[in-house]
């Protein structure tokens, strides 16, 4: 799927003013008026995942499905982390009510019953997190791990982003 914007669309919907003048300024005037659609492929490779993700919400397209979907993928690569820790099931069962309304298989109603149990999960898992945290921060090689999972995630992310934006065959 394409989704695109405008200038004129991010400054409506407040882009931060430095991201906003790196993207005018990376992208040609000439070629990118006020209104001219821009990918927001071309957002990512100019300004990075941040800027393409938060662009999400400023796009001419209709996105919500798209971006249900992707954050259900974001979700679903530390699922196994939360699994590890808990057997509670209800942050897999969110992830797969985002899917099945993104792609209409549930109401509005079955949606919400499964994001308020994916908020009571939460609460759960960040007394659950924020514990596990602590004890980690006591070993050495905390920082360069986190590094590590933190780049390995961001670029699945992209690569998540990508695989929704990229041009249709």
């Amino acid at each position: 799927m394409q989704l695109t914007t405008t200038f004129h669309r991010l400054r409506q919907a407040s882009a931060c003013k430095p991201r906003y003048e790196f993207l005018r300024n990376a992208l040609s005037r000439e070629e990118y008026g006020d209104d001219t659609p821009i990918n927001l492929l071309t957002i990512l490779e100019t300004n990075g995942l941040d800027d393409a993700l938060w662009a999400l919400c400023a796009t001419a397209e209709n996105c919500d499905n798209v971006a249900r979907l992707m954050a259900a993928d974001f979700a679903q690569q530390v699922l196994s982390i939360w699994q590890k820790y808990s057997q509670d099931k209800r942050p897999e069962m969110a992830i797969k009510a985002a899917r099945d309304f993104a792609n209409g298989l549930i109401t509005d109603q079955q949606r919400e019953a499964a994001g308020a149990a994916a908020w009571a999960a939460g609460d759960a898992a960040g007394d659950a997190a924020r514990a596990a945290a602590w004890a980690a921060a006591w070993a050495a090689a905390w920082a360069a791990a986190w590094d590590a999972a933190w780049d390995a995630a961001r670029e699945k992310q992209k690569e998540i982003f990508i695989g929704y934006l990229q041009p249709e065959v």
